[in-house]
């Protein structure tokens, strides 16, 4: 047989990562007359750091003053709302305390005020224990102090992204997924990068690869150039159920002490609580295993903030890692002509990930001497989250499609028209989690316990999969291996129901 010769593609562009900073960049490029292409090692978007991000807008005041990161922080921030407004995401501005539980640690809260006001944050002010608690009732009686940042937010991680690469892909851009980057180097008119699946000439490449961006950067500078160090920091997290009470509204953190930085308690877009996470460094850039060293650390410090803190009502844990650059600094800048670097972006890279999809797209587009678009769609509409709607608005949906009448998971209420619908968009879901991410099915109080086999049915259908290739996550993360029966008896076999 003669061996099949590599697949070898072009566009204008090439990002590499497909989290929300790649699918940020990749949407502000598509305001140009640019061909866009997005590449992914994983089977779908939001799967590295975005998938196991606190979803925290933060205001801006942590960051030190002048870096690049505090610029973006609070420049992300107020873009935040009006992107999510535009792309029919969840975002709720409801402000942060940051706890100090003695008078000694009211200098670390004016150094913070002072860090904040310098990077532009509006609104900062320091409280005492009493007003902290008038804005938030759950927070402990052991408080004294506190940072009230206002204009802090939260937002879904996963919509986000989601909402991102689908409205990129509505403008042009196109995703490639499970195709890993090996290796780039320069070639005549940009750059010639190989991957797992073949190659791409490309006039410019953006590197947003999360935890592998360092080997990429490294390989493009000079010898003599310095090297990008990054290590892979674990964070830990609990998740309350919906039912759990009490819960906060607001956004709490500890201020950092020697004895480390605590942890933050937060609400989610949906109604959940959020706990976490720790910062632990760990070499392996697969190490997103939970511990219960790690996970009781999360425990012991919540309650601080919160005594009363139901931890009874856990549904489940998690850990993430984080791209930790040596020097705590965003890294976006061209390594050597025509390659960019989007690195080392770690808190608060959700929350600047607005302001990086435009800086880094305006630095490529002067590279290329692109122009804007005339026909650029900024809007995006969402599956309609049948639980949300009003009871005469689900009547009608039901009757327009009755798959919008069938249940399928009893904990989120999502239904089988909303998971078809996901299937039929421009970056649809793959697996599980997938669906999970875009729709929530799953992410309930029985964890899939009970929905998983008919989202498989509806995966399966929509996307003409046999039930061997409807994964959790990745390639490997099996739900069946095969059916259990053969032979005449087998109803699969016939082609008779599962």
């Amino acid at each position: 047989m003669v061996p099949r010769a590599p697949i070898e593609r072009e566009c204008d562009v090439l990002v590499i990562g497909a989290g929300v900073v790649g699918c940020a960049i990749a949407r502000e490029l598509t305001r140009r007359d640019l061909a866009v292409h997005v590449v992914e090692a994983e089977e779908d978007v939001c799967c590295g750091a975005s998938k196991a991000n606190s979803g925290i807008v933060h205001a801006g005041f942590d960051a030190r003053p002048g870096t690049l990161m505090a610029r973006l922080n609070v420049q992300g921030a107020a873009l935040m709302p009006g992107l999510c407004a535009e792309l029919d995401v969840p975002y709720r501005n409801n402000g942060s305390l940051v706890l100090c539980f003695d008078d000694e640690g009211r200098a670390g809260l004016e150094r913070l005020l002072a860090q904040g006001l310098r990077n532009g944050v509006r609104d900062l002010s320091i409280v005492g224990g009493d007003e902290a608690r008038a804005i938030e009732p759950t927070v402990s009686p052991e408080v004294r102090w506190a940072l009230w940042a206002p204009t802090a937010g939260i937002v879904d991680p996963f919509l986000l992204t989601v909402a991102l690469a689908e409205n990129a892909a509505e403008n042009g851009a196109e995703f490639s997924f499970n195709e890993r980057v090996a290796a780039a180097e320069p070639a005549r008119g940009g750059w010639l990068v190989t991957t797992s699946a073949g190659s791409w000439r490309a006039g410019a490449v953006v590197n947003a690869a999360g935890l592998d961006s360092a080997r990429l950067f490294n390989a493009t500078v000079g010898d003599a150039a310095p090297r990008l160090s990054i290590t892979p920091r674990r964070g830990s997290y609990y998740l309350l159920d919906k039912t759990a009470a009490p819960v906060p509204s607001v956004t709490l953190f500890q201020l950092p002490t020697d004895k480390g930085k605590g942890v933050l308690v937060a609400p989610t877009c949906h109604g959940n609580t959020l706990v976490g996470p720790t910062a632990v460094d760990v070499e392996d850039p697969l190490a997103t295993e939970t511990t219960a060293a790690e996970l009781a650390d999360v425990a012991e410090k919540a309650v601080r903030s919160v005594p009363d803190l139901p931890l009874r009502s856990v549904i489940t844990s998690f850990a993430g890692l984080r791209a930790h650059e040596a020097g705590h600094e965003f890294v976006i800048r061209e390594s050597a002509p025509g390659f960019f670097n989007a690195a080392g972006i770690e808190s608060p890279g959700l929350t600047s990930a607005p302001a990086i999809g435009v800086m880094v797209a305006d630095a490529v587009s002067r590279a290329l001497c692109a122009t804007q678009r005339g026909d650029f769609q900024g809007e995006r509409l969402g599956v309609p989250r049948f639980a949300d709607l009003p009871g005469e608005e689900q009547a009608s949906l039901v009757a327009e499609r009755p798959s919008y009448g069938h249940v399928v998971c009893r904990c989120e209420l999502v239904t089988q028209g909303e998971i078809e619908d996901a299937c039929r968009r421009p970056v649809p879901p793959r697996t599980l989690d997938g669906v999970k991410r875009r729709l929530r099915a799953g992410m309930g109080r029985c964890q899939g316990g009970f929905c998983t086999p008919f989202v498989m049915q509806v995966l399966e259908r929509e996307l003409g999969l046999a039930p061997s290739e409807v994964h959790k996550s990745g390639a490997r993360s099996w739900i069946v291996d095969g059916p259990t029966k053969t032979g005449a008896d087998d109803p699969v076999a016939k082609g008779g129901e599962r």
